[in-house]
Parts: structure tokens; C-alpha cells; sequence
């Protein structure tokens, strides 16, 4: 049977689930038996994607528009143009939000939705499908009281509750004011009436949810939700249940510590966003940042809590150098983070940072992700080493899995060092990508030891009890001592176990 209505998105990767398309998905009222849900990966191939889509028949389909998935949206809706071209195609998303700022792709669209899109998509397939198109092709999306929209969790399926991350939200919107972050354009943060939340998410819990991820801007601003949600989940807390959450990190009052410190090792991860220790550099993005309170909170967490920290850095903001960002990454690293995000500024579609691209001479990427290439007071080159230096400090400090042999590259000054490492590791694997974990270990002994000197049997005896750990089969590319079995001990992600 066709279906007239198909919602669609190029995921990232298949874990995770299209939040949006299930919020427009639950508010078309009427017209959901006349819809579907169909998700892709950007991982497909665009004919295959547009094979199936076509299958099903539309006679409308909306697209879910990103910085990630633009590129492969456009080749996809290309196809479908020329195959079918009197399908209406529909797009919605932060990429095509911003009438003065819009991608090729808005070209091949017959519409688009910017901001909210749950009541301004059900009107324009209602009158599409009574055969009233729209007069302005360009349609600005109607924001609804949280109470008035209907909330989509019944709509993940089961195997999405198997499979994929569950994403949810107690609340929309953000008070500040970061200029590198579409949220600044968000007058406040508004909370999901506590109770009707809860019930759903007990509705989920028991269907077998087990990962839940909030999508939370400011998860902590308002305390007294905060507990009560964290005390509805400590409540039914298992060995499998596991819970993401955005926090401030310079607020952490005495009844969320009193409540966090209830749960067991590993089963929150908290996404903090530190971005810059520069007070300059802060008040030149409207960024509200207590210094000193961050700091004194990420010590708290680490040693009073299980928590696994996630936390984000920002290389390439304006008025930032090499020099200054290695005193930020050094900070944070001394507070010992779990993992630290080594983030490139990117361009992003409508944020008010762009509006510094000519004082700070910002030359950005023309294709996205829009990273930026060059600043006044960065250069090509030294952007492109800490690209690298990203991409490694993830596949050897965030992963985990070189925890005993990570002290011994960073020593007394870890972003300066890890930084000589990096270059001498891509210079020796012509790659910062698709390095097998063998390779790594290989890589990693030979410069430790030959290009900086390090102590042959202090390597060996780091590198082996990591390898120990990473459980690899067969003999090492080094010389393996003689240890213990590893104890196991905890329940955690796969890569939370990493760093147990």
C-alpha cells in the first residue's frame, strides 16, 4: 500500500534514531495512518536510498536537513527530482533554516519549514494532500507551547529500544547566549511539564529502554527538575541502565551533588562544555563561564562520583592562537576528564558568531562540515596539525584503550607533547584514519622509543599491560611482560570499560 506521507533523514550512524522526525511524525494528527518513518545512514549510497524511498510510493516526503548529512541529502534528493520530480519534497532542520545563509540544495526543494516544524508541517501536508499548495514556498515554522504538542516517545519502536540511543528532552531552549551555537538564538529554556514527562518516560523504561540520552541544552538550570528526574531513574536502576546528560559546569548546587552521588560507577555519562578557559576569549562570544567554579566542579565529579566526563574544547574561535588553546587543554587535562572532545570551530548556518568572519579574518570550508580553515591568528598549517591532533587524541586518549601508556606520551606538558607526537604519528602512518588497534600499538612503541627516547622496558611494560587490556589475540609487536590476568569489574559502554 503507498504511503502518502514518508518522513525521512541520513542519520549519522544507525544507533541513532531521527528525534525530529518523530516529533513531526506524532503531530500530524489524522494524517499518521497515512504516514511512515523511514531512517538511512549517510553511510548508503544515494540510489539505493532513493530506490526505497520510491518504493513506498509518496506522494510527499520530508527531509530532516543537518550540517552532517547535506552533502548526501542533496545527492538524494537529486535522484529523486530527476526520477519523480512531481513528488513534493518538503525540508525542515537548522541547514535550511536561514533564508539569508541556505545551501545549493534549497533549489531542488519545493518547500521549506524553517525553525519548529511539528504544526507548520501538518498544515502544508493537509493542503497538499487536498490539492491546495502552498503560496510562499518558503514557510516560517510555527513555535507551539510545550503543552500543546504531542510527544513522540511511543513512536520509537522496538528495535530502536533495542538497538539505538533513545533521545528525550525535559526541556527546550537555552538562556545563554554562546555565539558559536545555534541555542543563542533561543530567547530561554523552557521545561516539559515534569510529571507528563516522567510518565512517559516510565512508559519507556518499561517497554525495555535502557539508554536513555537527553537532549537537554542546560540539563542542570533548573535544580529542583534536575533531582527529581535523576531520583525517578535512580529508582529503577539496573546494570544496564545507562543515562546521558548536557550539564553547566560551573553549576552544581548541594541537592544535585547530594543526588548524584547515589548512583553507581559508570552509569551517567555528563557531556560538559568548558570550550575555552579564556575570559577574553569568553566575553568576546557572550559566553558565561565561572572559571574557577568549572574547575573546582569537574574535581568534585571525578572524585566524588562514578560519572563518566565528556568534555568539549573549541579550537579556531576568534581571538584564539596555538599557543593560547594549549593553555586550555592543559587545564582541563590536569582535571582529568575521562575524555576530553577536541572540537574544530564550524561554521554553523544562522549563528551569530559568523558575525566575526572579517575582524578575525574566519575562512571557513565551503563544503560542510564548514570547518574553519585559517583565523588572523591561525594559520592552515597549524589548523590542519590539530585536526590530527583531534582525530589522535580520540583514538588514543578518549578511547581508552592506552590508559597506562597515555601518561607516558603527555608528561609534564600534555598539548605541547601529545602535539610532537601527533606529527611524528602521521608522519609514520601517512594517515590519521583507518589504523588498525595492532598498527596503533606498533606505531606508538616504535616513536616512544626511537623518535623520543623513552625507556625501552618502561614502554614495554605500559604498552603491554594496555594491549593486556584490549584484549587483542596473538603475540604483540613488542615484548611482552609478565602480568596477571586483568580483573573485570563494573558494567559500562564498551568504551567506558576502556578506562575502568
Amino acid at each position: 500500500m503507498p504511503t502518502e506521507i514518508l518522513l525521512t533523514t541520513l542519520n549519522a550512524r544507525y544507533m541513532h534514531a531521527a528525534f525530529a522526525l518523530r516529533y513531526l511524525y506524532a503531530n500530524l494528527n489524522e494524517l499518521k495512518s497515512r504516514a511512515r518513518i523511514c531512517e538511512f545512514t549517510i553511510q548508503e549510497r544515494a540510489i539505493d536510498i532513493a530506490e526505497k524511498i520510491l518504493k513506498h510510493k509518496p506522494q510527499i516526503i520530508g527531509f530532516s536537513i543537518y550540517i552532517w548529512n547535506v552533502e548526501e541529502t542533496t545527492e538524494v534528493i537529486g535522484l529523486l527530482k530527476q526520477i519523480s520530480p512531481q513528488i513534493k519534497i518538503i525540508a525542515g532542520g537548522p541547514e535550511v533554516s536561514f533564508p539569508n545563509d541556505q545551501p545549493a540544495l534549497v533549489e531542488l526543494i519545493d518547500y521549506i519549514i524553517t525553525g519548529s516544524g511539528e504544526s507548520s508541517f501538518y498544515r502544508l501536508c493537509t493542503d497538499l494532500l487536498n490539492y491546495r499548495p502552498a503560496l510562499n514556498r518558503l514557510i516560517a515554522g510555527e513555535t507551539l507551547p510545550l503543552d500543546q504538542l504531542a510527544l513522540p516517545y511511543r513512536y520509537y519502536t522496538e528495535e530502536d529500544i533495542r538497538n539505538r540511543l533513545i533521545y528525550v528532552e525535559a526541556s527546550r531552549g537555552c538562556p545563554f547566549k554562546c555565539e558559536f551555537c545555534l541555542s543563542a538564538l533561543d530567547k530561554t529554556a523552557k521545561p516539559f511539564e515534569l510529571d507528563n514527562f516522567l510518565s512517559e518516560m516510565t512508559t519507556l523504561h518499561e517497554r525495555g529502554a535502557r539508554n536513555f540520552k537527553f537532549i537537554d541544552r542546560t540539563f542542570n538550570l533548573k535544580v529542583s527538575s534536575s533531582v527529581a528526574i535523576l531520583e525517578f531513574f535512580l529508582a529503577r536502576m539496573s546494570d544496564d541502565l545507562y543515562l546521558h546528560f548536557e550539564v553547566i559546569p560551573d553549576q552544581l548546587p548541594v541537592l544535585l551533588k547530594q543526588a548524584l552521588i547515589k548512583f553507581p560507577p559508570n552509569s551517567l555519562q555528563f557531556e560538559i562544555g568548558v570550550q575555552t578557559f579564556d575570559p577574553e576569549i569568553q566575553n568576546l562570544i557572550s559566553r558565561r563561564q565561572d572559571n574557577d567554579k568549572t574547575g573546582e566542579n569537574l574535581l568534585w565529579l571525578r572524585e566524588n562520583t562514578g560519572a563518566h566526563i565528556h568534555a568539549d574544547l573549541i579550537f579556531g574561535l576568534p581571538g584564539d592562537s596555538l599557543e593560547n588553546f594549549a593553555k586550555s587543554f592543559n587545564q582541563l587535562v590536569g582535571l582529568e576528564p575521562q575524555e576530553i572532545q577536541l572540537g574544530i570551530l564550524k561554521r554553523l548556518r544562522g549563528a551569530p558568531i559568523n558575525r566575526h568572519t572579517d575582524d578575525y579574518q574566519m575562512r571557513y570550508n565551503p563544503k560542510s562540515p564548514y570547518n574553519i580553515l585559517s583565523t588572523k591568528d591561525i594559520d592552515f598549517e597549524s589548523l590542519q596539525r590539530v585536526n590530527r591532533f583531534a582525530r589522535f587524541w580520540d583514538m588514543i586518549g578518549n578511547s581508552g584503550r592506552f590508559k597506562h601508556t597515555l601518561p607516558l606520551i603527555i608528561d609534564a606538558n600534555p598539548f605541547e607533547q601529545f602535539l610532537q607526537f601527533s606529527d611524528l604519528l602521521y608522519e609514520a602512518a601517512s594517515s590519521s584514519w583507518k589504523i588498525s588497534l595492532r598498527r596503533q600499538f606498533e606505531l606508538i612503541y616504535t616513536i616512544l622509543t626511537e623518535k623520543l627516547g623513552k625507556e625501552i622496558v618502561q614502554v614495554q611494560q605500559v604498552l603491554t599491560i594496555d594491549y593486556q587490556r584490549s584484549v587483542q589475540k596473538g603475540i604483540p609487536p613488542f615484548e611482552m611482560s609478565e602480568l596477571k590476568p586483568l580483573q573485570k569489574s563494573g558494567v559500562a559502554n564498551k568504551r567506558q570499560k576502556q578506562h575502568l
